[in-house]
């Protein structure tokens, strides 16, 4: 095939050189409007998942990337003038500039030309080639060209963030939070060289403007920064590179092909800094751009639309765990009531990527120290024991009553009351789960009226003998163990409540106002909806 790639930065480049290697017989031609050497970044974070991934798709470059990185496993915490810190993350950080270096050494190796300084103009000459790879960046002048084919839809951020470098060489993914006069300033910092770490400073467009860093120049913001965080730069000094304050762009697009035409990296998403590196989800959509291509190397059609139906999920969830945590960051002022540790369990769960169990397996101290102030927290104890309970055995009290634990067991439904009764079935049941020792054994749902039954074998709460039965229940479950009992209560609705079908015949009434049934099948309108709790 005939490639041209528009866009020299990692997705064009990593793109271009998997395409090529490959197939060596393809003709790939990359154009670039920067110099080789520019970048407006300063590190760039992989996952070990990333790294494996690399490894599979072109093995020389994943040996000069791991050759060059920076490793940490652990994220600081700096709040309420202390810093708490969570290891077992595995992070990997390498230079942008040094990053776009290898990769272009290595489309050279394979005998790529790269044409930089070189604003793209001739569209006309798209027909020429077999697929044509916008690689442009959030800026894409490609999707800017098709924007009704690729119908891109932008949504700016509430926060105002700013992209430095510091000579101070961190040692972790480091989280700042300092309150100013002005309002609440945060840092997302970490390594990617020896003597250089990557600062980015954020604050709610509000404070950005009350701080007057709106009509500042860039001299006086890192004036401005290296003051409020002197005391976590130890003297080290802010660098910047075009750095400029913005608000974050999530780019959305509807299609990521439009003939010959297709997207890659930020050009058709993109995802908030906070919890990843949108270099990465670039080199992500090159690879599986190359593995399509692989699987139809005759079918450009067939091609394409495996990759966006392969990687568009992927984007989309990682897209929707970064809106999570870009939501966190803009509302934080919500959580700043909070002590350290919830804060900092609290800050490490925001997307939903990471879980109890997942930081336990990662920090089992730090997962510990979380279960100790849980425990002194929510028990009452004036300090912490060595070892804490989980959370689920910690007791809670919920408007004057204490429960045990924070199991919940809830027998299977039986529909078999009669006419609102529970029969030996249901307190055998409800015994049983008693015996098990949860904090709380919950009722099957119970009927408020005969009318809101979603079967004529529901329990229910609409006679006064319901309330006697109900209360002998309890009582047995209080004298077998230490659980509490919760009833479920709830009434079907007009649609989805038991109501016979008279077909015009008188029927004897019971003592609950509902007809008698006699021993000729009359059919009972089905259930359809779910019974509305209360």
């Amino acid at each position: 095939m005939r490639i041209l790639t528009l866009g020299g930065g990692p997705a064009g480049l990593y793109a271009s050189l998997l395409l090529k290697r490959l197939d060596p017989s393809h003709d790939i031609r990359i154009v670039e409007r920067n110099p080789h050497d520019a970048t407006y970044g300063w590190g760039v974070v992989f996952s070990d998942r990333t790294l494996t991934e690399f490894r599979e798709a072109d093995y020389p470059t994943y040996r000069r990337i791991t050759d060059d990185f920076i490793l940490w496993d652990a994220i600081d915490i700096h709040y309420r003038g202390g810093v708490i810190r969570a290891g077992g993350q595995g992070f990997s950080g390498i230079s942008r500039k040094k990053l776009l270096l290898i990769l272009q050494e290595r489309c050279g190796q394979l005998g790529i030309p790269m044409t930089f300084e070189h604003e793209f103009e001739d569209w006309g000459v798209l027909g020429d080639f077999d697929l044509v790879l916008a690689a442009d960046g959030a800026n894409s002048f490609t999707r800017k060209r098709f924007e009704s084919a690729f119908r891109p839809s932008i949504s700016q951020g509430r926060a105002r963030f700013i992209w430095f470098g510091t000579t101070r060489p961190f040692d972790s993914f480091t989280f700042i939070f300092r309150e100013h006069e002005h309002g609440l300033f945060q840092v997302h910092a970490y390594p990617f060289e020896g003597a250089t770490s990557t600062f980015i400073v954020e604050c709610h467009e509000d404070v950005w403007r009350r701080a007057g860093l709106d009509a500042a120049t860039t001299e006086e913001t890192m004036a401005f920064c290296e003051d409020l965080f002197a005391a976590e730069l130890r003297g080290h000094r802010l660098l910047s590179n075009k750095s400029e304050w913005i608000s974050f762009p999530t780019i959305k697009t509807a299609s990521w092909r439009h003939e010959n035409v297709v997207l890659l990296g930020d050009s058709a998403h993109t995802a908030h800094f906070s919890i990843g590196s949108g270099t990465k989800l670039a080199m992500e959509d090159s690879i599986a751009l190359a593995e399509a291509f692989e699987r139809h190397p005759e079918d450009l059609d067939a091609a394409l639309d495996d990759y966006e139906m392969e990687r568009r999920p992927a984007v989309e969830r990682f897209q929707l765990a970064a809106a999570q945590s870009q939501a966190y960051f803009e509302d934080l002022r919500r959580y700043l009531h909070m002590e350290r540790m919830q804060f900092a369990f609290h800050l490490l769960t925001r997307s939903g990527r990471i879980d109890y169990d997942q930081l336990r397996l990662r920090d089992a101290s730090f997962s510990d120290e979380v279960d100790r102030w849980f425990e002194r927290d929510t028990a009452g104890q004036g300090v912490a024991r060595f070892a804490a309970p989980p959370p689920m055995f910690v007791p809670l009290e919920v408007r004057g009553v204490r429960l045990e634990n924070r199991g919940v067991l809830s027998p299977a439904p039986r529909y078999s009351a009669k006419e609102g009764e529970p029969t030996p079935e249901h307190r055998e049941a409800l015994l049983d789960a008693a015996r098990r020792e949860p904090g709380l054994v919950v009722t099957e749902i119970m009927a408020v009226e005969a009318e809101g039954r979603i079967t004529p074998g529901d329990l229910g709460l609409y006679l006064d003998g319901h309330a006697d039965a109900l209360r002998d229940l309890v009582e047995a479950i209080h004298a077998s163990s230490r659980a509490k009992v919760g009833v479920r209560i709830g009434h079907a609705g007009r649609r989805g409540s038991t109501r016979p079908r008279h077909r015009g015949l008188d029927l004897p009434l019971g003592a609950s106002g509902w007809p008698l049934l006699s021993a000729s099948p009359l059919p009972y309108t089905s259930v359809s909806p779910a019974p509305r709790e209360m």
